[in-house]
């Protein structure tokens, strides 16, 4: 899996006033767990453009002044509900040897047979849980669609791969793809067309 580099700096005070100076100056307060301790550090807002306004997932290695080197993923973020400008980011520590539950997104491979005979995609989920060490992340999972017919489903357990483990019922379902509202329209007012063009049944002939 692809990783984004953020440079930080240790922060010295973790206190109401200390993190209003930190956003008023453009940094965004941070706090890293999973280790020993959690680290509080501090980075550049910019810094998390390429980390959260994107679909794609990444893992993170944090560069901080005078704490070191750490590999982590990005567990939960805050947004000012007005201004949306990101207000606290908490990152998770990764070890080689410790599996993590991450989001993944994935990427549908085709276009669908039933798609092309009319048919609608439904995608119910573009993205899927997984646990797996993190060296097994994947960047996205495939799922190839092309043989997909009107009526079928695809789930998770057709997904299923030995690098990792999915964090979902083996029958849930990843996308299907059904018959487009348009053409049930069309069938029932064919339907109700030939009902009411039927040719009336014969007299009985006078005798």
């Amino acid at each position: 899996m692809k990783s984004i580099t953020i440079n930080g700096s240790q922060r010295e005070s973790v206190g109401k006033k200390a993190t209003k100076a930190l956003r008023n100056a453009g940094q965004v307060p941070c706090v890293l767990y999973g280790g020993d301790k959690a680290v509080h550090f501090s980075a550049a807002e910019l810094a998390f453009s390429k980390l959260v306004y994107t679909p794609n997932a990444h893992t993170v290695v944090i560069e901080i002044e005078s704490e070191g080197t750490f590999n982590a993923i990005l567990q939960d973020i805050q947004f000012h509900p007005v201004t949306d400008r990101i207000l606290h980011v908490d990152f998770y520590q990764l070890f080689d040897d410790k599996e993590i539950t991450m989001e993944i997104p994935v990427n549908f491979i085709g276009n669908p047979k039933g798609v092309r005979n009319g048919g609608v995609l439904r995608k119910n989920n573009r993205s899927l849980r997984i646990k797996a060490l993190p060296g097994n992340l994947p960047d996205y999972i495939d799922a190839n669609i092309e043989e997909m017919k009107i009526g079928d489903k695809l789930y998770i357990s057709t997904l299923k791969n030995e690098a990792y483990t999915f964090m979902h019922p083996e029958n849930g379902v990843v996308c299907l793809v059904r018959r487009s509202r348009a053409a049930i329209v069309v069938d029932e007012e064919e339907g109700e067309e030939g009902a009411e063009g039927d040719a009336p049944a014969a007299e009985p002939a006078a005798e």
